[in-house]
């Protein structure tokens, strides 16, 4: 335990130094947010990639797994294809509207781009980041202190309260550049032990004469069938709520989207794109396998947090100096994760609201710190909801996921790919989408049908109503010239 110790203090001081070797580099407001648009497409994507998952793929998603079985691929094959989407054909396109528009942020790009109502989207906008990704900041602490509580014994308060710290001292130090470069190096630990673990699992299975497949059938009726012995209807429903998680990537999350806009070129968004892709089948693929491994090695029920499950196997099938560096690198890359969560919504808050909304008329030295106090604050409340909130991460990342990810992604869609798309229907959507979330969920309907799926298609109808009834002039014109000529 004292090699582990000593493992994860050498980890953070490396990760603390990145952080402060950054500090110097952010001397704007666009180095801050941005990284004014000088990072490399693979950083960028490494980056992208550990901010996407972290807590909830190496904690929440194995967890998952091992309580469902089989049927729980259907969240990383949703996730995979919104992820290659997005890499694909929203990447580019995020990059040349942020030129083109010269915008730090996703609120400041919709506002810009549909000016008639800007200042009331900058407003929906701001407080929709900023409430449902406070529960995703608190929900990357809640995974620290599991971390934490799993390999050392502290209580889950403690590490919470340790994370917190290490999270906000990154974070006000050198803003995105700083995130990005420390994503990178926990994007990397990620995808290692995403791989090793499996192999160390199944050659133990092997050794040890145990079966996936039988453990599987001696699970439960629903653990060993791709749609967890569900006929009819039921397999609808179990597969779109799985699926489900694919929406939230089409361009809706922006500390996802903050990637694709601080790309340089198209080389750097094609460079991205294949370290992404590669990134996200070695990682999905390894999660979904030790879940399935977990099964056969450990007994349902001999969990009281089945979000513990990773750590629990790395400190059984390891040597305690490799187990040490696998979870300190688990641990620092659900901090920098929680970082740049943190940093979107502090970006909402100081360059959205006050600084755009407010016309507030601030120095580049004067945003910059406003952002560092606003790091300083929301870092203090994710780690009150983290202290205070006994949901589990699978379902707090859920429940965000559908405020934000599936309320923006069609917003963001029929912005870039219909005509019509008005400044009302931006705001219908964002509406629609910010109160059908939290209706669905303080509803029994979230058990039967998530939120993420219904929360896509209720914002996407209203933009769309909302566009046709309420079109802007400049885009009458442009979308009727034949017809208003005759």
């Amino acid at each position: 335990m004292t090699i582990i110790i000593v493992e994860f203090i050498l980890y953070c001081i490396v990760i603390l130094g990145i952080g402060y070797n950054f500090c110097r580099r952010s001397k704007t407001q666009s180095d801050f947010l941005l990284g004014g648009k000088k990072l490399p497409g693979w950083a960028l994507a490494f980056s992208e990639r550990a901010t996407g998952e972290s807590a909830w793929l190496l904690l929440g998603y194995t967890g998952f797994v091992f309580m469902t079985g089989l049927s729980g691929v259907w969240v990383a094959v949703g996730i995979a294809i919104g992820i290659i989407f997005s890499w694909l054909f929203l990447a580019k396109k995020f990059m040349k509207e942020t030129e083109k528009y010269n915008v730090l942020t996703l609120p400041d790009y919709l506002a810009v781009r549909f000016g008639q109502k800007a200042k009331l989207i900058r407003w929906l906008t701001g407080v929709l980041i900023a409430g449902f990704l406070m529960f995703y900041v608190g929900a990357q602490m809640a995974g620290a202190g599991k971390m934490l509580f799993t390999t050392f014994g502290l209580t889950p308060a403690t590490g919470v309260i340790l994370a917190t710290i290490v999270i906000i001292v990154i974070a006000i130090g050198g803003g995105f550049i700083s995130v990005v470069w420390t994503d990178m190096l926990q994007s990397i630990m990620m995808v290692i032990t995403l791989v090793a673990l499996p192999i160390a699992a199944l050659i133990y299975i092997n050794t040890n004469d145990l079966s996936i497949s039988q453990s599987l059938v001696e699970a439960g009726n629903s653990y060993n069938t791709w749609f967890g012995g569900l006929t009819g209807f039921a397999v609808g429903v179990l597969f779109f709520n799985n699926f489900s998680w694919f929406f939230g990537f089409l361009g809706g999350q922006p500390q996802l989207s903050a990637r694709f806009m601080a790309l340089k070129n198209e080389k750097e968004a094609n460079q991205g794109s294949t370290v992404a892709i590669i990134w996200t089948f070695l990682a999905y693929g390894g999660a979904f396998m030790i879940g399935l491994a977990a099964i056969a090695m450990y007994d349902q029920g001999s969990f009281n947090d089945v979000e513990t499950i990773l750590p629990t196997m790395i400190l059984d099938l390891f040597p305690t100096w490799f187990a040490g560096i696998l979870l300190a690198g688990v641990l620092a890359a659900i901090i920098t994760t929680a970082d740049s969560q943190l940093l979107v919504v502090t970006s909402s808050v100081s360059e959205d609201i006050i600084h755009k909304a407010l016309g507030i008329d601030l120095t580049e030295k004067q945003l910059i710190w406003i952002s560092r106090l606003s790091v300083v604050i929301f870092g203090l409340i994710g780690m009150t909801i983290a202290l205070v909130s006994e949901s589990l991460l699978y379902l707090v990342v859920s429940w965000a996921w559908a405020g934000v990810g599936c309320t923006l992604s069609p917003a963001i869609l029929m912005t870039f790919f219909w005509k019509r798309y008005s400044s009302a229907g931006v705001i219908a959507t964002v509406s629609a989408g910010i109160i059908s979330t939290i209706l669905w969920i303080s509803t029994p309907l979230e058990g039967i049908i998530t939120s993420k799926f219904t929360t896509f298609f209720i914002a996407l109808l209203f933009g769309i109503v909302f566009s046709l009834v309420m079109p802007d002039k400049k885009e009458q014109v442009n979308t009727f010239p034949t017809e208003e000529a005759l």
